[in-house]
């Protein structure tokens, strides 16, 4: 949920939301912003300034200057807060800009006081430094204490975040001249005694120690405690177990490349991981170790060889040799934690509750799979089965989910008491448990919020250490005081990534079994004991918003699936897993904004270098990425290649045609069909293709693995044909034979035309012209060309003068079979006189005139007669069937008597010129008229 703005109500002391419709006024402070109460600047500053005359005024009538004022660090309350110049407005925390000197303790000794009387000394040490950069004259420093015991956990609390103005006493002070000069320090040792103080009964109470200036004013101060125990005091001991964390950020990415070497300095005896196990190892209290697998696999890594190291958005990594300080480490941790019992979290403790919000349950139960690695490292298998939520918290489905899938079976869950409601009692109740599950009530051990923070505190800083000590065993020994007479147990777990110094680690499990209140145990048996009841409060809303987010895991998400496709191709032994790389990508380590900028970069250098990976197994098509078939079928190769130097794959090689009308691609042998590639290796394999036509057809060619998942982008390959299918070879080839008859035909007709001409003088090669009638006088050749039959070339209907021209009269007959007089009208093959009337020459197909059936004179000369041709090729005068050689005419010339019908020389289709008329008035007989 976004936050919206807020502003003070400063008559109430709290915030209200800021209204929608806030504007920020002219020349002022927008109404409802921080700061601002609906008043403009000008009005806030003349409000400051009255109160600042206001003190001033008092002042001078009190008669009081106010830089002699002595003024405590952190002010009680009400005014005491407005006359602190070195405090904020809020009044919790000292201004840090403004900081004078510094303060930190060295020891308090001892931890826990014993006797009483003046004997009984207690001891602060430390030191001062001036940091302000100018001389601070008079610099004191001061112990403060108290006679008052804490009654609760709560008070004990708020004394810790005050500081030592508000305790009473004072028993010791000394000057510090030499840090009163700029950039001075100076060491102090400060000693009381419990009868000074009057310490009387077991309980805690606090002490402090403050830096004065010359005007009695604190410069610096801090409070802390100490625990008052008499001999002879009866209470039950509280039994405390430890729950010992080792787990560290991701630091790879891919498996075999690392995204930076601070692992190296973590393992190294000053390093973080270093000191966890030295301190375990000096010590007798007994541990439950928390071990993340995903660490174990990488110091396993970088023991076992060379290791590369390539930071996010690099180029090229660093070759690094073997690590002799992580062989080292392993070795110590196997040695420390060899008789303690250890759990291990899911691989790379990813956020489980993030996993299971987003519907991604099936990463977590991957993490649970991959938690072996760590019995493989240690030599031995984990002994203890413990749920560890991220942060102690989580909501019902996630431990639905966790206690499934990490198959707990009687282990409890770890959670943090901030789970649970504030217990009723008014004590801290033991710390076993049960919460309510999909599988029935489940056991869960609870160890205590407070204790976690302050032990997971910064403790490398001066004094940090000490304060975190004392506030341990004060916090311990107010739990035990609380109801002192009754057995109860208590759990101590560290963050996830603890970075304490060796030493403070150490002492905490050495004051755990020196105090009087408390004794050691193992995790083990408090989980066994009786539960208590307690209220769960479920996983609460405001924790949402440091869990990995809905964005980033979506494309964790898309990451996953890609290297899913990726091993599917991958023949065992299989060398190359990202499974283990996907889950480091949702590791619990990158919640919070201050991470998320680092998450992101080691996700892409993932992507980056899967990419890089899959892109090794690859398709190449033929050259230009296209193809030439010369026919309607044939075969083109395809190349696999696995680029991958230390993996074996196996793949399916599918090719589709993307118009299958057109281009249909053809099965390949079974034997062919699953390729075993090993590393460098490459193979082709020729796809058979057959085409119903010609053209560009584009085919899509793509890797399967074994199991049928396209694996890679897909390979296009145009594949163009320059063949016919059969039925276009059909179709074209039937249109080719009725072409090349029809010309066959024409030329063998043009052919006997040329003959017929060359055999005659002029001669068009028709049949002799029967006599007709008469045609006019004198109208020449032409003159006697009658209508041309329709189905001519140029053919043209007779106009209707000539349609209404009664016919000639009847002419001189010439011998039968004579071409008539050039003087004879009428058309062609009209009835001549000596026989019956003959009709007028009908039109024949083709435009030839059909011929008289008047009875002819005596024939003529056989050369008067050209031969008939016939219409059928296989009757052609040429008997060898080649074109344009001479032959003996097949029809000799006959005599026909008088009244003969015309003989085989009444050509159909005689007659014909080369313009398509028929050559009237030239016949060799000469005029017979």
């Amino acid at each position: 949920m976004r936050r919206r703005g807020y502003d003070r109500a400063r008559d109430a002391g709290k915030r209200r939301p800021l209204s929608p419709g806030a504007r920020r006024p002219p020349g002022g402070i927008p109404d409802g912003s921080p700061g601002g109460n609906g008043v403009d600047g000008q009005g806030v500053r003349t409000v400051l300034h009255a109160v600042a005359a206001t003190t001033l005024l008092s002042c001078v009538v009190l008669g009081t200057a106010p830089t002699a004022m002595a003024v405590p660090a952190e002010p009680a309350a009400g005014a005491a807060a407005a006359a602190d110049p070195a405090r904020d407005r809020g009044g919790a925390a000292q201004d840090r800009s403004k900081t004078q000197v510094t303060l930190a303790l060295g020891t308090v000794t001892p931890k826990t006081a014993e006797a009483t009387g003046a004997k009984s000394k207690i001891t602060v040490t430390g030191a001062v430094r001036n940091v302000s950069g100018q001389a601070l004259p008079g610099v004191t420093v001061r112990l403060r204490t108290s006679a008052h015991r804490m009654s609760s956990r709560t008070e004990l609390a708020q004394f810790a975040a005050g500081q030592p103005a508000r305790l009473s006493g004072a028993p010791a002070s000394r000057p510090l001249p030499q840090a009163g000069a700029a950039g001075g320090s100076a060491s102090f040792s400060l000693s009381t005694t419990t009868a000074a103080i009057g310490l009387r009964q077991f309980g805690v109470y606090p002490i402090g120690v403050e830096v004065l200036n010359q005007y009695g004013q604190a410069l610096a101060g801090v409070t802390t405690f100490v625990t008052f125990m008499p001999r002879g005091t009866q209470v039950k001991p509280l039994s405390v177990a430890w729950v010992w964390p080792l787990m560290s950020r991701q630091h790879r990415a891919a498996d075999d490349t690392f995204l930076d070497d601070r692992l190296a300095a973590e393992i190294s005896p000053q390093g973080r991981l270093g000191g966890l196990v030295g301190a375990a190892a000096g010590t007798r209290t007994p541990l439950t170790w928390s071990i993340d697998p995903a660490l174990m696999d990488d110091v396993h890594t970088m023991a076992s060889g060379a290791y590369t190291v390539k930071p996010p958005k690099t180029e090229r990594g660093t070759r690094k040799e073997k690590s002799p300080a992580a062989e080292t480490w392993l070795n110590a941790l196997r040695t420390a934690s060899k008789d303690d019992p250890y759990f291990t979290v899911p691989y790379a403790d990813p956020d489980a509750v993030a996993l299971v919000r987003h519907k991604m349950q099936n990463h977590l139960g991957i993490a649970y799979g991959n938690t072996g690695v760590a019995g493989q490292v240690l030599r031995r298998q984990p002994n203890a089965q413990v749920a560890w939520p991220p942060s102690g918290m989580a909501g019902p489905g996630t431990l639905d989910q966790m206690a499934k899938l990490g198959r707990l079976g009687n282990g409890p869950f770890l959670m943090s008491s901030a789970a649970f409601a504030d217990p009723a009692q008014g004590y801290t109740p033991s710390a076993t448990t049960s919460l309510p599950t999909s599988e029935g009530a489940k056991r869960a051990v609870v160890y205590d919020e407070t204790l976690n923070k302050i032990v997971s505190a910064d403790t490398r800083s001066p004094g940090a250490a000490v304060l975190a000590e004392q506030r341990f065993l004060a916090e311990t020994a107010m739990i035990s005081a609380e109801a002192p007479t009754l057995a109860r147990s208590l759990v101590v777990v560290p963050d996830r990534r603890w970075n304490p110094s060796p030493a403070f680690a150490k002492n905490l499990l050495n004051h755990t079994g020196s105090s009087a209140w408390m004794r050691t145990t193992e995790l083990a048996k408090v989980a066994a004991a009786t539960p208590q009841e307690r209220v769960y409060r479920g996983y609460p809303d405001s924790m949402e918003a440091y869990e990995l987010g809905e964005r980033y895991l979506r494309e964790v998400a898309r990451i996953s699936r890609s290297a899913a496709r990726f091993g599917s191709v991958m023949a065992e032994p299989i060398t190359m897993n990202y499974r283990r790389a996907v889950l480091r990508a949702e590791s619990s380590a990158w919640r919070g904004k201050s991470r998320y900028r680092q998450a992101v970069a080691a996700r892409g250098s993932l992507d980056d270098r899967l990419d890089a990976d899959m892109g090794r197994v690859t398709v190449i098509p033929p050259e230009k990425d296209r193809v030439s078939l010369a026919g309607d079928s044939g075969k083109f190769p395809i190349t696999i290649v696995n680029g991958l130097p230390n993996q074996t794959i196996e793949v399916r090689l599918e090719v589709v045609s993307e118009n299958t009308a057109r281009l249909q691609v053809g099965e390949v042998d079974d034997e062919d069909k699953l390729i075993t590639l090993g590393p460098g290796q490459k193979r082709s394999r020729w796809i058979p293709v057959q085409a119903a036509g010609n053209g560009d057809v584009r085919v899509q060619a793509r890797l399967k693995s074994s199991d049928g998942r396209t694996f890679g982008e897909a390979t296009y390959i145009k594949v163009r044909t320059t063949g016919y299918g059969q039925l276009a070879l059909l179709i074209t080839g039937g249109g080719l034979a009725v072409l090349f008859v029809g010309v066959g035909v024409r030329a063998i007709r043009a052919r006997r035309r040329r003959k017929a001409e060359a055999a005659g003088d002029g001669s068009t090669g028709m049949g002799p012209a029967a006599a007709g009638p008469a045609g006019a006088a004198g109208s020449g050749a032409a003159a006697g060309a009658g209508p041309v039959a329709a189905g001519t070339p140029d053919f043209r209907p007779p106009t209707r003068a000539e349609a209404a021209r009664p016919p000639a009269g009847p002419g001189p007959v010439g011998p039968a079979g004579t071409p008539g007089s050039a003087g004879t009208a009428g058309p062609v093959g009209a009835a001549g006189a000596a026989g019956p009337a003959g009709a007028p020459g009908s039109a024949w197909p083709g435009g030839v005139a059909a011929e008289s059936a008047a009875p002819a004179g005596p024939a003529g000369p056989p050369e008067s007669a050209p031969p008939a041709e016939s219409a059928d090729p296989a009757d052609s005068a040429d008997p060898s069937g080649s074109f344009g050689t001479a032959a003996a005419d097949p029809w000799p010339a006959r005599e026909a008597g008088p009244g003969a019908a015309p003989g085989p020389s009444a050509d159909a289709e005689s007659g014909a010129g080369t313009s398509g008329w028929p050559a009237a008035g030239r016949h060799r007989g000469g005029d017979q008229g």
